[in-house]
C-alpha cells in the first residue's frame, strides 16, 4: 500500500468515525450535547466544533489560503444539526482531496502562521503527509473526550477504532 492510498484509507476513517459519533450525539435526550461538563471545551457540541474548526484551519493551509479563525475554536458553536452538515462536507473534501495527492505531493512541506502567532513568531512546517497524520490523530483524541461525556450520560460510546473501521468497511 503507497503512503497516498494510506492517507486515502485513513480520511475514510475519519470520515466513518465521525459519522458514528455525531449520530450517537444527535441521539441523545434533548440538552445532553450542550449540558456544561469538566472537559476542555465544556460540552460534546463545542468539543466537536473545535475538530470542525482545526480541520477547517488544516485544508486552508493545504490549499496555501487564508482562514478566518483567530482561535481554534468559536465562542458559540453552531446548531448540533448544522454542525454535523458541515463535517459531512469537510469530512468529503478530506476525502475527495487525498485521493488526488501523489507522493511527491504528500512530501512536500508547506509552511504556515500558527493561530493567534504575531508576525515576528516562528512559522509552523508541515509536510502535507503529516498534515492528514494530524487531522485524523486530532480528530481520534477528541472523539475520546465526546466518548467520556457519553459515557457520564450513561451512553456507551460507540466502537470508533481503525480495527472496527476495516471489519465493517473492507471486510478484513
Amino acid at each position: 500500500m503507497t503512503l497516498t492510498q494510506t492517507i486515502t484509507r485513513m480520511m475514510r476513517f475519519k470520515r466513518w468515525a465521525n459519522k458514528i459519533t455525531y449520530s450517537t450525539v444527535i441521539g441523545l435526550p434533548d440538552g445532553e450535547a450542550l449540558k456544561k461538563r469538566q472537559t476542555r471545551f465544556g460540552n460534546m457540541v463545542h468539543t466537536l466544533n473545535h475538530v470542525y474548526v482545526v480541520d477547517d484551519v488544516f485544508r486552508a493551509h493545504l490549499l496555501g489560503c487564508d482562514h478566518d479563525y483567530t482561535a481554534r475554536n468559536t465562542d458559540v458553536p453552531p446548531l448540533l444539526g448544522e454542525l454535523w452538515s458541515k463535517q459531512q462536507i469537510m469530512d468529503d473534501w478530506w476525502v475527495n482531496f487525498s485521493e488526488g495527492l501523489s507522493e511527491y505531493d504528500l512530501a512536500e512541506v508547506v509552511e504556515f502562521a500558527f493561530i493567534g502567532s504575531k508576525p515576528t513568531d516562528k512559522k509552523g512546517m508541515m509536510s502535507r503527509g503529516d498534515m492528514f497524520i494530524h487531522i485524523v490523530n486530532h480528530g481520534s483524541y477528541h472523539r475520546g473526550f465526546v466518548g467520556d461525556m457519553l459515557n457520564q450520560v450513561g451512553v456507551t460510546p460507540p466502537a470508533t477504532d481503525l480495527p472496527v473501521f476495516l471489519r465493517e468497511t473492507e471486510g478484513s
